[in-house]
């Protein structure tokens, strides 16, 4: 499932923790389509098969929006990958992927659900109300400790209260709101990224068990091995107000890498040095909310040694 080197290395210093971090995206650099492409939307069939209603969500009404993702999205994959996408009657068929109907609840023929079923991207519907921008629809198949259900209806402000500094009435959360009412034509990116123990891509987490997390404190690796456990989780972000509808796509797209692998990247002392001074810098809140509270000193030593052997 994984590159032989890393394909973002955020945690360079370039994306910090905890900032926006928004920069102007080339439009041809939208969609990232690599060799993981139908492992991934493999993964995507089978939650939609087993728990459909945990990845998928959406409002009465959002289906034309819905739609104009889909035609979106399949202008630009025909357009940038025509070797991997082409017609098939009245959709788009992925070169290898074969036939998938879709799950078995009323949503099945969501045309949100078909344009996740294209990319490896996750695909969240924004659209603006008197609260603010809300969640109105969404395929989330690869969550990054969060859940779907528990975000979906709500605004801005309210999805992002647990991130430390970001909750209602901050000014980060003030930011957000105004630089989701300005963006127009132009699409923007960002990057996060975290520490995993196994390489699941699906990895929800509810806010009972983020509180609990945060309270106990747990190890997310018991055995002590970080080099056999540790994987780095890095999502892409990015931003685009849609042309017809004007609510905003927001896409996320998972790239996981063993820590490992860092030791054998041609600037692994750099960025191991760099990984290891940014966990460092999280302070207490930030370390909870992340789930590093137990692990940052052992994973500081492991990016720590690897800079002392490069």
């Amino acid at each position: 499932m994984t590159s032989r080197q890393p394909t973002h290395t955020p945690y360079d210093g370039s994306s910090k923790l905890f900032t926006i971090g928004l920069k102007p995206l080339d439009p041809d650099r939208w969609i990232e389509v690599d060799e993981h492409l139908l492992p991934h939307l493999a993964e995507k069939r089978r939650l939609y098969a087993e728990i459909p209603e945990r990845v998928f969500v959406e409002e009465d009404g959002t289906r034309d929006a819905q739609r104009e993702v889909f035609d979106l999205l399949g202008e630009h994959l025909l357009t940038k990958h025509p070797d991997i996408y082409r017609r098939s009657g009245d959709g788009i068929e992925v070169v290898g992927a074969g036939k998938f109907d879709g799950p078995d609840a009323g949503f099945r023929h969501a045309p949100l659900i078909a344009a996740s079923l294209l990319v490896q991207e996750d695909l969240i519907l924004m659209r603006r109300g008197e609260s603010g921008w809300r969640l109105v629809a969404g395929s989330l198949c690869f969550p990054s400790s969060w859940s779907l259900c528990e975000k979906f209806g709500k605004p801005l402000q309210q999805i992002h209260a647990p991130v430390p500094g970001f909750g209602p009435g901050t000014r980060p959360a003030d930011l957000i709101n105004r630089m989701f009412d300005g963006l127009q034509g132009q699409a923007v990116e960002r990057y996060n990224w975290s520490i995993q123990a196994g390489d699941a891509l699906y990895h929800p987490l509810s806010n009972v068990e983020r509180i609990d997390r945060a309270t106990s404190r747990p190890t997310r690796f018991p055995d002590g091995d970080v080099n056999a456990h540790a994987f780095i989780r890095v999502e892409r972000q990015t931003l685009r107000k849609l042309p017809a509808s004007r609510d905003i796509l927001f896409t996320i797209r998972i790239h996981l890498d063993p820590l490992k692998v860092l030791a054998s990247h041609p600037d692994r002392q750099a960025l191991a040095v760099s990984f290891a001074a940014q966990l460092e810098e999280l302070d207490q809140a930030q370390l909870d909310y992340k789930g590093l509270t137990a692990d940052r000193d052992r994973l500081v030593a492991f990016l720590n040694d690897m800079a002392k052997a490069a």
